[in-house]
């Protein structure tokens, strides 16, 4: 435990949880937990609000869906939808709210909570907002608390930069502050502006590879390995990592260590001790990757056809070696030769990889932004 964390009053203290929640009263809304078969209508009503605030993607029913498969999760009590009251048919009314928080299983040197929540546009201004976000906070406090994990934790809400300001001043009010910003960019693939994708050679014994099911926990292992040194990044555990609504691996490359220096990564105080294991074990070395997804939905809303390139790294130790480069034009290829119009990604605007840098000289430019708001504890 660090100096800082040692100075940290236990989390059962830090997070305050309510001893009980009381879902929202205004709006004279019913109220219940969501479950599977919600999903087509949770679905309409997510996207109703996207729509509404102009939001530069939609959802689908995979990543819905997608929600109650994860078994850390527990959508009894970590979800919540709001019905306006039926017509005494017995059936639910019209969905007009929703809440759902969640606490990333892998979380290991900080602890965090995120809450996800909309109100449908006609019945904004209710205080259905301001309640539903109040459920949520304590729910996530709630879920802190109970982790048992004595690091540092932090209660997050996502917005874009251009949505209501209702929004932004409604988590402001509750408490929330500005801790991060996100910047979503994309660069041309066909027409007069499009700069060729770079050849880049590998050194050594690195390979470019195509993604395959039988590299993907090395490459699992590589993500967290690149990502410990990033803001707010924890690792990912398998289930997690398993979840990929929109997944692409026809777009996805790998780079791979086919003859990694095993004694000289054991002997580093940078190897983690699962890709320690891994080496022992002689598993294949994942030093870099793209992983890319496939937003059909989200053509229609951008203007344009797009290949997106969901999370790109290297692993520290091979930094400065062109891995992630090599897998990142790999997949602008690919994207274009599927006919794609752009490649598009986003990233964290303090990213300290120098991911920025990057981009810009792979002309990729910026198409919209986001934020994140939260509670430090």
């Amino acid at each position: 435990m660090t100096a800082m964390t040692s100075t940290l009053a236990p989390i059962a203290e830090r997070a305050a949880p309510p001893a009980t929640l009381t879902p929202p009263t205004a709006g004279g809304l019913t109220w219940r937990a969501a479950t599977r078969e919600d999903a087509p209508t949770w679905l309409a009503l997510r996207n109703l609000i996207a729509r509404a605030d102009a939001e530069p993607y939609v959802e689908t029913l995979e990543e819905i869906e997608e929600i109650f498969e994860g078994a850390w999760r527990d959508m009894a009590a970590d979800s919540l939808l709001g019905f306006a009251l039926s017509t005494g048919s017995g059936a639910d009314g019209e969905l007009v709210a929703w809440a759902q928080v969640e606490r990333p299983p892998g979380d290991v040197t900080e602890v965090r909570a995120f809450c996800w929540g909309g109100v449908h546009p006609d019945r904004r201004g209710e205080g259905i907002g301001r309640e539903l976000l109040a459920w949520e906070t304590g729910r996530a406090r709630q879920m802190l608390a109970a982790s048992g994990k004595d690091v540092p934790a932090r209660i997050g809400v996502f917005a874009e930069d251009d949505g209501p300001a209702s929004k932004h001043r409604l988590y402001e009010r509750a408490g929330f502050g500005v801790r991060r910003y996100y910047s979503d960019l994309a660069r041309p693939l066909t027409g007069p502006d499009a700069t060729p994708v770079p050849d880049v050679a590998l050194s050594g014994s690195l390979r470019l590879v195509p993604w395959s099911k039988d590299l993907d926990e090395a490459t699992r292992l590589a993500h967290n390995d690149a990502f410990r040194d990033h803001w707010g990044s924890q690792p990912q555990t398998r289930e997690q990592w398993a979840q990929r609504a929109g997944f692409a691996p026809e777009w996805s490359f790998l780079v791979v260590d086919e003859a990694p220096d095993v004694d000289a990564l054991l002997a580093s105080p940078d190897t983690d001790p699962d890709t320690a294991a891994a080496l022992r074990a002689g598993e294949p070395l994942v030093a870099g990757y793209e992983l890319a997804a496939r937003y059909t939905e989200d053509f229609a809303v951008r203007g344009y056809s797009f290949g997106y390139t969901d999370i790109l790294g290297a692993r520290r130790a091979y930094r400065g070696r062109k891995v992630a480069l090599a897998a990142l034009a790999a997949g602008m290829r690919a994207f274009a030769a599927d006919g794609m119009e752009r490649a598009a990604l986003d990233v964290d605007t303090a990213n300290p990889s120098g991911a920025h840098g990057l981009y810009a000289s792979l002309g990729y430019v910026k198409t919209s932004g986001s934020r994140m708001f939260s509670i430090e504890l």
